[in-house]
């Protein structure tokens, strides 16, 4: 059984940064994919980046290419999503979650478990 617990968001304004972490409970976070989802009141949760199990391979929704970055900490059992020049559109409850298969991240919300009460991020323009 895996839970994540998010952390780090906050109110900010437009064109300002956060650092989102992910840290997982139980040892097999190391041996699969990890994503980041957001969801904003009334709308399903939507994809935002994921990881493979070794950091190599990323993806990222087209609203965050460019200003995104995700990554992860094995070690720590931590995954980060590094938010950059932030809009009001990205004001969100943001989570993390772990793939249910080994092998590359997908954009699906079923493909996913362990997820935590998430964190809010409010971006003021």
């Amino acid at each position: 059984q895996v839970l994540m617990v998010e952390s780090g968001g906050g109110l900010v304004q437009a064109g300002a940064s956060l650092r989102l972490s992910c840290v997982a409970s139980g040892p097999i976070f190391a041996n699969f994919a990890a994503a980041w989802f957001r969801q904003v009141p009334g709308k399903g949760r939507e994809f935002v980046a994921g990881v493979s199990r070794d950091g190599v391979n990323t993806d990222y929704a087209e609203a965050a290419k460019g200003r995104f970055s995700i990554s992860r900490d094995n070690a720590k059992n931590t995954v980060y999503l590094q938010m950059n020049n932030l809009r009001a559109d990205d004001t969100a409850v943001y989570y993390c979650a772990l793939h249910r298969r080994q092998g590359l991240p997908s954009r699906y919300t079923v493909d996913y478990y362990g997820w935590g009460q998430g964190t809010q991020v409010t971006v003021s323009s």
